[in-house]
């Protein structure tokens, strides 16, 4: 059981390449299976850190690999989204590339300040995927980039920019902080408690 937390983490990976090869071959034909693979995704980054927090198992290197998991599993639904809809996805690019930029500024301010990636795992993260789910749900069934669509990317952006604040205010590289406002409190040496469901 020690080690389920990990074996949901691999199963997400390895559902990113059958979304990517559904997608690229079959186009509309299998999009409700695609939409079930999103769910289960997402179902798999919920467990494997509240088990982990359970079990008393989540480690750094754990966290660490969740969330580069993560990032493969939600950019191969991108490309998945792409190869089904290019049109549509191309009518947005603009709007997409500035949150892969802010994406990739996230990784570079870490690394710059660390030495490592960030790792953050925050309210507006864990936000953002359930938007995400919901863009990629309504686009991959539906074809189009409605409300839900510019939701999910607004809260991105928003996402981003509580990441990026998060890693400026750590004095010391950390996983599993909550927000900016917990960033500070670490700054600052003040205690506060953590979410045993979302934060370890």
């Amino acid at each position: 059981m020690k080690q389920f937390p990990y074996v949901l983490i691999v199963l997400r990976f390895l559902l990113a390449p059958v979304m990517l090869w559904l997608g690229y071959f079959y186009q509309t034909q299998y999009t409700t299976l695609i939409v079930v693979l999103l769910f289960l995704g997402l179902l798999s980054d919920i467990f494997d850190g509240i088990i982990a927090r359970k079990q008393n198992t989540s480690t750094a290197k754990m966290r660490r690999l969740d969330s580069q998991t993560d990032m493969i599993f939600w950019l191969s639904a991108g490309f998945t989204a792409w190869f089904i809809y290019p049109q549509t996805i191309s009518n947005n690019s603009v709007v997409i590339w500035i949150l892969l930029g802010m994406e990739a500024s996230c990784y570079m301010v870490s690394i710059l300040k660390f030495g490592r990636e960030t790792c953050t795992h925050a309210y507006l993260s864990k936000f953002w995927g359930i938007t995400l789910l919901a863009a990629f749900t309504d686009l991959i069934l539906n074809g189009r980039a409605g409300f839900l669509f510019y939701f999910c990317l607004c809260a991105g952006i928003v996402s981003h920019l509580d990441r990026i604040l998060i890693t400026l205010m750590l004095p010391k590289w950390q996983h599993d902080v909550p927000s900016a406002y917990h960033a500070y409190l670490i700054r600052k040496g003040k205690p506060f408690k953590k979410s045993v469901l979302f934060n370890s």
